[in-house]
């Protein structure tokens, strides 16, 4: 393991082999931190899961739109308590404040979370989705595998949005979405029904 500056690990914690922390890094108590994991700039909660292969705090993905520098990141990554990362996970620290995840949440391998992104308490997330930059998603939402969601907008709590959906706009709360662009799932139901008669 490796500890670089400005580190501070709260008791009871366990982190696995060829992990990186820090620098500017708190990690609260009974937190386990899998092996071969990578955390910067982050202050990590209590009671905490992540998985091997994890990179949180790291660079977003900025640049300027004509000559192409890059925009620099001074914020950080704050995980609530009891969050759960899955393997190879990417979690991106904000420009200026925090990327934030909320207690309780509960995160899939191989997600893309961007800088500047509100993920709210127990929501869950599975498998290969991106969250692109300053996104807010609300609390208690489920999230299927393989969705992508564009940056700037907000979901609203409780919603529902169906695997491999593609979500390009704001979306209210208690929603059940669907499809790209992602729609009330009823409706979305509808058109896949019209589109397989069509084929006929």
């Amino acid at each position: 393991v490796t500890i670089k500056n400005n580190v501070k690990i709260a008791d009871k914690c366990i982190i696995g082999e060829n992990c990186v922390i820090g620098p500017n890094v708190i990690i609260g108590k009974n937190t386990h931190i899998l092996p071969n994991t990578t955390i910067s700039n982050s202050i990590i909660g209590e009671t905490c899961l992540i998985q091997s292969g994890a990179v949180i705090g790291d660079r977003g993905f900025g640049f300027t739109s004509n000559e192409k520098i890059e925009i620099r990141h001074i914020g950080n990554v704050i995980l609530g308590d009891n969050v759960q990362i899955g393997s190879n996970t990417t979690i991106d620290r904000a420009t200026l404040d925090s990327t934030i995840i909320e207690d309780n949440v509960r995160i899939d391998n191989l997600v893309q979370v961007a800088h500047n992104v509100l993920i709210g308490s127990n929501t869950i997330i599975a498998a290969q989705c991106g969250i692109a930059g300053s996104t807010k998603i609300g609390k208690n939402c489920k999230i299927g595998g393989q969705v992508g969601i564009t940056g700037h907008i907000k979901i609203g709590d409780n919603v529902l949005i169906a695997a491999k959906s593609g979500v390009t706009k704001n979306i209210s709360a208690n929603s059940t979405i669907a499809g790209f662009p992602a729609i009330d799932i009823k409706l979305w139901k509808k058109n896949i029904i019209k589109q397989y008669r069509n084929l006929k």
